[in-house]
Formats: structure tokens, sequence, C-alpha cells
């Protein structure tokens, strides 16, 4: 069986600024992105099925059968039930949504997501855990996170943990072959936590779980995380930080609060920034849609800063409650910039203006280097498509 993961596009859209640089399943929610999750389960390598200008780097690989799952759907032990029990030409439903369907080669090249009614219908009565908008990232995140620390400790016995370290609640925490934490309070009893391979937890770092910590991924000295918050791979990150998701490669390594927030990759967090995660009338927060093109409400009461890959911002910056901050921005200056951000923007809460597209890429170049990352000419291909697909918005 080949596996593809395919992006809806009223899915993609709405995940955006997250999604301008990968398809959904490579978002990470929990411990592992959903393709990963998906990999671990299925025992077997997917591809994508994603946007054109993304599939250069995240190509499509075509089989002779092969299953299409919807890559917004995290996996589960009923859900691999159903969708393994799909006959050819069969589609997976659960209500108006297409969770997988089973084609041949030739079924696989017309195939369109968005066309209902074309195959053969069975219904799925089983709820599986899905995202659709930025904030279910954070929102589901502890959900995801206890899924995937069950998925990957099974069996297994974690690495010593030091004598020096406060733990409450043992049993749900694992250590990873490399790992270091001295000198800090574990509180496992709220959720699992979890450390990656050759991670480091700093003296005097407060965890809440559930909480998971990717590979190469620092806590600084007398960092305060409340869970369910995911710091992904090679991140470093410092101050406060409540229920928010950094995808991988990013810092906050000062003090500073970040609540309810999903921080793309190669991102970089100021000393002493904030963000505000709920409003002083108590009302949901309205965030910036790009399906939509204009401000839809999260229903949410909690909900902070949406940042996408490769943005930035200086010290002391200050994000209202629902902030979007586009692909490759730069903010800086005192006071509040404004909620939607556009993509390259280069500014203060005063005024923005382009960010060129030649100087975003040697700095991109320039940033993944010091990670020992390659930037190639397809990410320089997928910024440079960004950079006009967003270009109406920072007229």
């Amino acid at each position: 069986m080949n596996y593809i993961l395919f992006d809806l596009t009223e899915t993609w859209e709405n995940l955006l600024p997250i999604t301008f640089t990968r398809p959904v399943s490579e978002i990470r929610i929990g411990i592992l992105s959903i393709r990963e999750k998906w990999e671990n389960r299925l025992q077997s390598r997917v591809s994508w099925l994603t946007r054109p200008y993304l599939s250069k780097k995240f190509e499509l690989q075509c089989g002779d059968d092969n299953m299409l799952i919807n890559g917004s759907v995290l996996p589960d032990d009923d859900l691999l039930i159903n969708i393994s029990s799909l006959s050819p030409g069969h589609a997976l439903y659960t209500g108006e949504s297409l969770l997988a369907v089973r084609l041949g080669r030739q079924e696989l090249k017309n195939f369109d997501p968005a066309v209902t009614g074309k195959y053969a219908r069975v219904e799925c009565r089983h709820e599986s855990l899905s995202i659709g908008f930025p904030w279910d990232i954070f929102e589901q995140n502890g959900m995801a996170i206890r899924a995937d620390f069950d998925l990957l400790t099974s069996g297994r016995k974690s690495a010593k943990i030091s004598s020096t370290n406060r733990i409450l609640g043992p049993g749900n925490v694992f250590l990873e072959e490399g790992a270091s934490v001295e000198c800090a309070i574990l509180n496992a009893r709220t959720g699992p936590i979890y450390i990656g391979k050759n991670a480091e937890i700093m003296e005097g770092s407060i965890v809440r779980g559930p909480f998971a910590m990717g590979e190469q991924s620092t806590l600084k000295l007398g960092a305060r995380i409340y869970g369910p918050t995911t710091i992904g791979p090679y991140c470093k990150a410092g101050g406060e930080v409540n229920n928010s998701v950094f995808q991988g490669y990013s810092n906050k390594t000062h003090d500073g609060f970040l609540g309810n927030s999903v921080i793309g990759e190669w991102c970089n967090i100021g000393a002493d920034s904030n963000n505000s995660n709920l409003k002083n009338n108590y009302s949901t927060v309205r965030l910036w849609n790009y399906r939509e093109e204009k401000f839809i409400s999260s229903g949410k009461l909690f909900c902070g800063l949406v940042m996408g890959d490769h943005s930035k911002c200086g010290i002391n910056t200050m994000f209202n409650t629902g902030t979007v901050v586009g692909v490759n921005a730069n903010i800086f200056g005192a006071g509040f910039p404004r909620t939607f951000i556009p993509s390259f923007s280069w500014g203060d809460p005063h005024e923005f203006t382009t960010y060129r597209l030649d100087k975003a890429l040697e700095v991109a170049a320039e940033v993944m280097k010091k990670r020992d990352i390659q930037f190639d000419p397809g990410d320089a291909d997928i910024l440079s498509e960004i950079f006009s697909m967003t270009e109406k918005y920072r007229s």
C-alpha cells in the first residue's frame, strides 16, 4: 500500500500563515508532526498531495494501490481500523468531511478532494482529533501530547533522571538518550513530560505538564512552562510560556510572556516581548483569516499570537490578543503593532514597509546555516512564491 497525505484547500487556507511553507500534515502538534504520527503508526513512509508550489519540496509518490488520507486528521487505533478496511474506490467520511479514499494509479490522477459523491461512501462513526484553524493547534495540544507520549514510550524505559531534580509523578516523565535535566521542578501529575534526545532543561526551570520538548532543544535558566506546551526540535525557550506550540528551530530565549500561541520555524522573539492572550472585556478573540480575507471569531476566550516561519520581533515587542504575523516579517519598536501583519513586512507600530525579497532570502540562508541546515533552491522558490502571493496585503 502506498500512503499519501492530502491537503483540503479549505483547511490549508484556514491554517495560514503556518501552512504557507508546509503541507498541513507537516504541522507539529503534541510531540510529533501529523506526518510523523502517521508514519509511526503505519510503519511506512508517506508522501504529500499539496499545493503546486510546495510539491517540489514535498513530493507526491504514486503507486498502483494508493491510500489517500486527510493530512489534518490525527491517527488513532479506531481510525486505522476504519482506513485499513477500505476497498478500492471507497471513501471514508465523517459527515461531509473526507477522511480517506483508496485509489489506483489512474484514478489518483483525477483525484479532487473537494468533489463529493464520486466514490462509494463509507461512514466513520468514530471521532478523531483534527486541526482546522491555528487555534486548534494549541487547543488540542494536550490530547496530542498524551497520545504521542503513549505511542513513543510504550515498552521503553526512560533515561535516568538526575537526583538534583524535584519530580512529581515520576512515572509520567520520560527522557530520551542524552537528555539533561538538572535542578528543575517537573510536575507530571497534570500531564506527561517528554524530553527529547540531547535536549536540556537548565537549572531553576519549572515545568508543568503536559509538556513536550524536541531533540536538541533547550529551556534556559529559570524558565516557567505551563502545559499543554510543545517546544519543537532545535528550539531555545525561556521566560514564561503557557499552552503554546513551537514548530521547531525557533528561539524565545529571554524573559517575557507567550501564551496560547503557535510559532512557526526559524522565528526569533526578542527579549522581554509579551503577548496578550485574553481581552480586557473577556469577549471571544477575532483573528485574521486568509480564506475569508477578514477577521473572524475564534470562539475562544484565550488566543494569543500566530507567527509564520522566518518572522522575528525585536526587544520589548507587545502583541495584542489574536495577532497574526505572516512569513518573514520583522517587527520592532514601542507600542502595539496591528493585529494582522502581512508576510515580508518590516517596521514598527507606526509604519510598515516591504522587506526586500533578496535580503529576506539572504537572512534566511544565514540563519539556517547556523543550525547546519542548507537553504536550498527549493526553500528560496517557496519563499519567493509566498512573497508574490501576499503582495496584495502589503499594498
